[in-house]
């Protein structure tokens, strides 16, 4: 009889050990912890069983949580389950502590650089980690840039850019947002507005409030005042307005001398129609009555960003040639190529 109940005895054990999962103890000296819970519930995928509530302890028994799809599982610390709907960095939940520490579930509705997917500790079990930012992180306050030569060319299909013709308010908006959004993606949805006046829109009536801040997150302006200066009153290099790339635009072709100061905005120093041309409300291409630019970085001919000087016409063109005032009928010829000046509705 003494022999059938130690069989008996050994035979649960086993059975127990096996739906524990995490098998048993091999320490004789060393009490059982109590169960633990596992970590957030996901959607599929495996799962691996913590090992104790307590480091370097055997466990009793842990009730493994299920995997979430992307979910990495805990190591060492009690079961932890990964819910993840985003990129790499949001998929991989947080271990569990190493030193028996509780369990986490995170959860990343962010793509890669998803930031906040980290669950919070808690006492027994977290409560899953808020979203990531959008996929790719936007950069927090990116909301000012200089279109650069390259996304004009790009956005054109054009070695001449676009000319005059944007396709209206509403075309050159679209053109800010999917600069923006191949220069930072998410921040397309931070409701983009190109700075240009027509004869019925004044360009600083269509921004927003503020503040705006450049690609390197360093102040353009407070508030609209701030903006109605000869050159931008904030942090960023005013003498130079940086692109969506953060780079001052003078660089340009990397020789620091391009002559590509002329930016589009149809405006006075106030930011209003200035009475000139506009191409047709920026739905022209021709025509040798240019509109009004500014200076993204101040030359001889003038220093204020909102207006120095008209451009010869309207026709694409590229001159990143010192010529003076420029000839011929083209947009750029005076020293640009027809970029403009892009603002974010949200910083």
């Amino acid at each position: 009889m003494k022999a059938s109940g130690t069989l008996l005895k050994t035979t649960l054990t086993l059975g127990f050990c096996l739906l524990a999962i995490g098998g048993c103890s091999s320490s004789d000296d060393a009490p059982l912890d109590a169960p633990s819970t596992g970590g957030g519930a996901g959607t599929s995928g495996a799962f691996t069983a913590g090992a104790g509530a307590s480091a370097g302890r055997g466990g009793t028994s842990v009730v493994a949580g299920t995997a979430g799809a992307a979910g990495a599982m805990g190591v060492s610390g009690t079961a932890n389950g990964g819910a993840s709907a985003g990129g790499a960095a949001g998929a991989t939940a947080n271990a569990g502590g190493a030193a028996g520490g509780t369990a986490n579930a995170g959860a990343a509705a962010g793509g890669a650089s998803g930031t906040s997917g980290a669950g919070q500790a808690g006492s027994t079990s977290s409560t899953a980690g808020t979203a990531g930012t959008g996929g790719g992180g936007a950069t927090t306050h990116f909301s000012f840039f200089v279109t650069s030569l390259e996304a004009i060319i790009r956005e054109s299909k054009s070695e001449k850019g676009f000319g005059g013709d944007l396709g209206g308010l509403t075309g050159a908006d679209a053109i800010c947002t999917r600069i923006a959004e191949a220069a930072v993606p998410g921040s397309g949805a931070k409701g983009w507005r190109a700075f240009l006046s027509t004869s019925t829109v004044n360009a600083i009536d269509r921004i927003g409030a503020g503040p705006w801040y450049d690609r390197n997150e360093k102040l353009v302006a407070s508030n609209t005042m701030g903006l109605l200066k000869e050159r931008p009153e904030g942090q960023t290099t005013v003498d130079d307005l940086p692109n969506e790339l953060g780079l001052p635009n003078r660089a340009g072709t990397g020789t620091g001398m391009d002559d590509n100061h002329d930016t589009i905005t149809g405006s006075n120093t106030q930011g209003k129609w200035d009475g000139g041309a506009t191409c047709n409300d920026w739905t022209s291409a021709t025509g040798s009555d240019g509109p009004r630019v500014g200076h993204s970085w101040p030359a001889n001919s003038g220093r204020s960003w909102m207006q120095a000087h008209t451009a010869p016409g309207c026709e694409p063109s590229v001159a990143l040639v010192q010529m003076g005032g420029g000839s011929g009928n083209g947009i750029g010829n005076g020293g640009g190529y027809g970029g403009f000046y892009c603002f974010a509705l949200m910083p």
